[in-house]
């Protein structure tokens, strides 16, 4: 199989992979409500965290981030960096439309720096630090998300890493669209706050 065949194997590998929904597993096996009936109804970490138990918001986030991760890992091994970066457009598209639940899924936040940590570490770097900063002084994690992911793409433009560039704007549009109604409680002030429950 030539490298170019192999890009559609590629994205169908990350979509799988992508899909996994880690929160919705890691809250069942610990015997918690059905987190898509709390909060925003996502299957991320943000929304885990509002069944007041950390370590599973954090287990979702570390597994979330590693679909991604794995993902353009093991398709940019097999093929290439075009493989690589396909690979991780399918890791984000199934971990927000997942097939094994009726195409609703997360956020997209973990997997997004997930995939730049497999691709390129320093942007998932600057991605955290914007996401860190932001949460820090308004304590809105769709926020911190949009901010972060917003200022990525120019920063990977900036420094000369145009097809990245190029994957991560398109994972920015994907990540407002999955933030739509938390940007209409933004605007309205109704958006939950980091740590507060449901």
């Amino acid at each position: 199989m030539g490298l170019e065949a192999f890009l559609p194997v590629a994205f169908v590998i990350g979509y799988l992979l992508g899909s996994i929904p880690f929160g919705l597993v890691l809250t069942r096996l610990a015997g918690t409500q059905d987190i898509r009936s709390i909060g925003s109804g996502s299957i991320g970490a943000t929304n885990v965290l509002r069944t007041g138990s950390k370590a599973l918001a954090a287990g979702t986030l570390l597994l979330d981030a590693l679909k991604g991760t794995v993902a353009v890992v093991i398709a940019g091994y097999i093929a290439g960096p075009n493989a690589a970066m396909v690979a991780g457009l399918g890791a984000f598209l199934g971990h927000l439309f997942p097939v094994w639940l009726k195409f609703k899924g997360g956020k997209g936040v973990a997997v997004y720096i997930g995939i730049l940590l497999g691709l390129f570490w320093p942007g998932a770097v600057v991605f955290c630090l914007i996401w860190l900063a932001t949460a820090f002084t308004t304590r809105y994690s769709s926020l911190s998300a949009l901010v972060a992911a917003f200022v990525t793409p120019m920063f990977l433009w900036w420094f000369g890493h145009l097809a990245l560039a190029a994957l991560t704007a398109l994972l920015t549009l994907l990540t407002f669209y999955a933030h739509r109604e938390n940007i209409k409680r933004l605007q309205t002030g109704k958006e939950s706050r980091i740590g507060e429950k449901a």
